[in-house]
């Protein structure tokens, strides 16, 4: 018994290394979605074209390469990261390439009617994005972003390739000392599927947040039926 709980605690800390990746590649990959997201949206082709050529980019290459370019080949530019920089670093861009497609979806997702009345009141470019649109495509965003933060979560397993000791690799190594596979691969599973559960749960708290309340809706709804349910005026 005292064995297994040692050999518990080694994958217990190897998962601890996978939140922390799964925590900061995801406020990485979400500064990225925005930035380049936005950038793909904008009228300037000096901001347009350079927001393309990286999404396509990091779209079309494996991220097994690119981890060990910024691992091994940044190096030699003068650029040197440790394993966990370059992890972070990797993760967040790739998974940010792809949720700057969400943004840039849920932006253009919106009714042409909302830009045409924000035009209409006179409001600027940051005006409409910021008070109009932006509140809007957010509740568009999340649900993809959900499942982008669970795969950025199942990505971090691709990290022990630079040495690192996340939560699979210390299964791994479990398995390699006691000879039992069933054991560290089945606790990895449980650990990865409720990182993904709070993951999935925490999205879906924002999202309630975000959204309009319902009662409210239905209560203004309400004070308006019952004000002209009476007869018209005289």
């Amino acid at each position: 018994m005292p064995e297994s709980i040692h050999f518990l605690s080694i994958i217990l800390s190897g998962a601890i290394l996978t939140i922390e990746l799964t925590l900061l590649g995801n406020i990485f990959a979400a500064a990225i979605a925005f930035t380049v997201g936005f950038a793909r949206l904008s009228r300037a082709l000096w901001l347009r074209v350079p927001a393309l050529l990286f999404t396509e980019f990091f779209l079309g290459t494996s991220m097994y390469v690119q981890l060990f370019w910024a691992y091994l080949v940044l190096p030699l530019t003068g650029f040197s990261l440790s394993p966990f920089q370059a992890a972070v670093l990797v993760l967040g861009l790739n998974s940010g390439a792809y949720a700057s497609e969400i943004v840039r979806g849920a932006v253009l997702a919106l009714p042409r009617e909302q830009i045409e009345a924000c035009v209409a009141l006179n409001l600027g470019r940051w005006q409409r994005l910021r008070h109009v649109l932006l509140p809007q495509a957010l509740l568009l965003m999340i649900p993809p972003f959900s499942n982008s933060a669970v795969e950025l979560l199942k990505s971090t397993s691709i990290v022990s390739l630079i040495s690192l000791s996340e939560m699979a690799f210390r299964a791994q190594t479990v398995r390699t000392q006691t000879g039992d596979t069933a054991i560290p691969y089945l606790t990895i599973l449980v650990i990865y599927f409720a990182l993904a559960m709070v993951i999935s749960t925490l999205m879906s708290l924002l999202e309630q947040r975000l959204s309009p309340s319902t009662d409210s809706a239905q209560y203004q709804n309400g004070r308006g039926v019952h004000r002209h349910s009476g007869p018209p005026p005289r």
